[in-house]
């Protein structure tokens, strides 16, 4: 499927989906929509708002999941303890680092699981996410 043919909505879905457990890169397809000639504008903040939902949509699961479900992919309980320390120590402010590759993913889940206050943990995803959005665009 080709995403830029769909416009604003291509970019909305393949940012949103990027930022579930799919393996897409939405850096490379938030420059190749400035590629194209996209505003630069509308592509910050629609690769945010649908970037911040797919974390939203992770957080949600997590808060739907069942402890011991969790704690099959996280088989080490030493490792449990070091994540529920963390999450307990630095609480919403973990939401910043949910656009890291190969973390951020799990970590929005763990963020729900652990039941950390909503609204802070999604200023904190947006801010960061926005921020690496901006960052592209900056360097585009």
């Amino acid at each position: 499927m080709d995403y830029i043919e769909l416009g604003y909505f291509g970019l909305f879905l393949v940012c949103f989906l990027s930022a579930t457990i799919l393996p897409l890169a939405s850096e490379a397809v938030v420059l190749a929509f400035l590629y194209y000639g996209f505003d630069p504008v509308f592509v910050l903040i629609i690769a945010t708002i649908s970037n911040t939902l797919g974390g939203t949509t992770n957080y949600l699961l997590g808060m739907i999941g069942k402890t011991k479900i969790l704690q099959k992919y996280i088989n080490n309980e030493k490792k449990w303890q070091r994540i529920e320390v963390r999450v307990n120590k630095y609480g919403a402010w973990l939401g910043l680092i949910s656009w890291v590759p190969f973390i951020g993913d799990p970590l929005t889940i763990v963020l729900g699981f652990f039941r950390v206050r909503f609204v802070p943990v999604l200023l904190f995803m947006t801010l960061g996410k926005g921020l690496r959005y901006a960052f592209i665009i900056f360097l585009w």
